[in-house]
């Protein structure tokens, strides 16, 4: 028996909010652990609460200091080559 779709929406009462917040915050950063062992890839999460808590996974085989520092820089430096070679970026500038 399948489970039945949801309608993905605000959950406007609080504490079923917070609920769902932290059930799915916890399977997503299971999910990124799981792809980073299995693929072995680098995975960077960060996850804002409404309340402003922050939540963040890096694996990375340095220090969990360096970790997600070391993936941003990655990431940053990939967007900037992307947009050298895209030529549309190019005409816009």
């Amino acid at each position: 028996m399948a489970r039945g779709k949801i309608v993905i929406r605000r959950i406007e009462k609080m504490s079923n909010r917070q609920v769902t917040f932290s059930k799915r915050r916890h399977g997503l950063l299971k999910k990124a652990r799981e792809l980073a062992i299995l693929c072995d890839v680098q995975v960077g999460v960060i996850v804002f609460s409404s309340t402003g808590r922050l939540y963040e996974y890096a694996s990375s085989t340095t220090s969990a200091s360096t970790g997600m520092p070391s993936i941003i820089h990655k990431y940053q430096s990939a967007q900037e080559h992307q947009q050298l070679l895209n030529p549309v970026s190019q005409i816009m500038f």
